[in-house]
């Protein structure tokens, strides 16, 4: 009955506690008497034997340790067992203080209490270890059990294994810690060796049949969690994490809390340092716009400018549920009461003058934007009006109205723009700069790749490909891109905004472009399955105006570095104002006839560079090769 999943009666687990407490009162006789009690020492049995029954069960009743469930003991009830045979011994020992007082006699010898006292705590906590220890092989025996090694043998180390070891449904055995503290080496904790991280951890996987391999600590470098994971993928490993502290359930840490590694947490980089002073100086006290706050950037950029707590800060946008989401993550996680959500459309000239007579800006984040690259070839008329017209009527309402500093948020498909998305930012790009010489507001604008996880950004997409089975989509097999996390690229845009003199175009360190289908592998193995076999991998051919691989420059292009090492400076072909804003109006003028060959023609006349790739505008291009006479 003990071992089965059936509660045993309480009144069971109480009389073999009694009963345990009786053996070792014998037991503590027999050592004490080296194993022969005098026949005097068994008469006074008759006032032993009630007075320890009478003090254990009092004990035990008011401590009530007969209540646990014996198969999940933990340390916790270790402690109770402790504090309430501790307390049982010392009532024992001051009754017999009173009895020899009154009587003449002890009712147990002290020495006994003494022995008693040590062996009743051994031995109620060793039954309750055995009966879970038993119940557990019972239940899961080690044969079937998964074999783990946990990284990082430290703190974090020793609760990962307590957990797992308490969890009677995990089915998990740790084998190994490792560590990549050589001081650590071929020492154990709780039992298990601890092997060298850098060394053996390879040898381990090899030799051992692992399931899954646990990174218990938060402090790993990005680099380094990248190796390991790389490592334990080529022998098909699992790999798990742990979750912050501040995460955990009332400070305790659940096993169902430890979760898959995500790809998200293998291109993390290293924490960017950030010049807080200069941005609490540009942001603190003032009045801030943010343009596009209810998509991924605008938000981010929206939860970063709070801590430089500015005067009022304004998110618009013309999604509305996102937007009053935002909000009201806002008021309740941030506490911030100096905040207004505007739904508006950039596009709108009165409706945009409006924000700017009723808040005054003084920073404005201009992220709103039209971004997806085969939507937008499709829609050249909506992306002109929202990515060059939405830009220059907030550009020319923060010229009027005084606006310290406007940071636009820009693209790398601006860079030799392939498509009509890219030529579109490219362009607004252009006016800004170039209105930056007749404005007393600084026009600064920040060029980056993709983000991880934003709206409609690969990785989600992969994802739900993986949960649904398959098969993954992949435009081409040599397809690579540059990404970023959300914080970082908005930690990088305040920064950029927060030096930027005026006129000056910033592009980020992306660090190293990657593979699509090495992430599409890579994420496919993190979910526990095999590409090829699970989970196939299609490629659909490149989309209307993508590019193979991105650039952050080009060719005629040079970049000078700034204070910060992953901001650079792009030295870029300028334009005359009256010039772009003549060519602008003219492109914007073509809406109306919504005759898009038209509209891109006269895009690919301002921004030469732009040469359309796997789109319908490449006969464009063709037709502009013929108008150069040869010879």
């Amino acid at each position: 009955m003990i071992f089965s999943e059936k509660n045993t009666p309480r009144w069971i687990i109480f009389l073999i506690d009694i009963t345990i407490c009786l053996g070792s009162l014998l037991l503590a006789y027999l050592v004490r008497f080296n194993f022969r009690i005098p026949e005097i020492e068994m008469e006074r049995w008759m006032f032993a034997i009630p007075a320890l029954i009478i003090v254990r069960a009092g004990s035990f009743l008011i401590s009530r340790i007969y209540q646990g469930i014996i198969r999940y003991t933990s340390t916790r009830d270790a402690l109770r067992v402790f504090y309430t045979v501790t307390t049982g011994s010392a009532t024992l020992a001051v009754s017999n203080v009173i009895s020899y007082q009154f009587i003449g006699i002890y009712l147990v010898p002290f020495s006994i209490i003494i022995i008693d006292y040590f062996t009743t705590v051994f031995s109620l906590t060793a039954f309750r270890i055995l009966v879970k220890t038993v119940y557990m092989e019972i239940k899961n025996p080690s044969r079937d059990k998964k074999s783990v090694i946990i990284y990082g043998a430290g703190e974090s180390g020793v609760i990962t294994k307590r957990t797992l070891d308490r969890d009677a449904g995990s089915r998990y055995k740790v084998i190994a810690f490792t560590d990549d503290d050589i001081s650590k080496n071929g020492k154990t904790l709780e039992g298990i060796r601890i092997y060298n991280a850098g060394s053996d951890l390879e040898d381990l996987l090899r030799s051992n049949h692992v399931a899954h391999l646990i990174l218990s600590i938060q402090n790993i470098s990005p680099l380094r969690k990248q190796h390991i994971v790389d490592k334990c993928l080529a022998f098909d490993v699992n790999v798990l994490h742990v979750p912050p502290v501040s995460n955990w359930i009332n400070g305790e840490l659940s096993f169902r809390q430890i979760r898959n590694i995500k790809i998200e947490d293998l291109l993390e980089r290293a924490p960017i340092r950030l010049d807080m002073d200069t941005l609490r100086e540009q942001l603190q006290g003032k009045t801030v716009l943010i343009t596009g706050a209810a998509g991924s950037i605008g938000s981010e950029i929206v939860r970063q400018v709070l801590p430089f707590t500015p005067q009022y800060v304004i998110a618009l946008d013309q999604a509305e549920s996102p937007l009053y989401e935002l909000e009201l993550e806002i008021r309740e996680k941030f506490g911030f009461t100096h905040f207004e959500t505007v739904v508006g459309d950039i596009r709108q000239q009165d409706r945009m003058k409006r924000v700017f007579d009723a808040f005054r800006p003084q920073v404005v984040f201009h992220a709103a934007a039209y971004k997806h690259v085969p939507v937008m070839e499709q829609n050249p008329s909506e992306a002109i009006l929202t990515n060059v017209q939405g830009t220059r009527i907030l550009a020319d309402l923060s010229n009027a109205y005084g606006v310290e500093k406007f940071v636009m948020v820009s693209t790398d498909k601006a860079v030799n723009p392939t498509s009509v998305m890219g030529a579109t930012k490219r362009i607004a790009e252009i006016y800004c700069q170039a209105l930056n010489k007749n404005s007393t507001t600084r026009f600064v604008t920040t060029r980056f790749g993709n983000v991880l996880d934003s709206n409609g950004s690969v990785i989600p997409r992969f994802k739900k490909q993986i949960e649904e089975g398959g098969p993954v989509t992949v435009t081409h097999p040599d397809v690579t891109r540059y990404f970023m996390t959300i914080p970082e690229a908005c930690q990088l845009v305040l920064e950029a905004g927060a030096i930027g003199k005026g006129g000056e175009i910033f592009i980020f360190d992306m660090g190293q472009s990657i593979r699509i289908t090495d992430l599409a592998m890579k994420m496919i193995r993190l979910s526990g399955l095999i590409p090829g076999k699970d989970i196939q991998i299609v490629y659909t051919g490149l989309r209307p105006g993508e590019k193979i691989f991105e650039e952050l420059l080009t060719e005629s292009e040079t970049s000078l570095p700034t204070y910060h090492e992953k901001i650079l400076v792009a030295k870029v072909r300028e334009y005359d104002f009256k010039s772009i804003e003549k060519d602008i109006d003219q492109l914007i003028s073509l809406f109306r006839a919504q005759d898009n060959p038209s509209i891109v023609r006269k895009m690919k006349n301002i921004v030469p560079e732009f040469v359309s790739c796997n789109s319908e505008y490449e006969k464009l291009d063709v037709e502009e090769v013929k108008k150069v006479p040869h010879g």
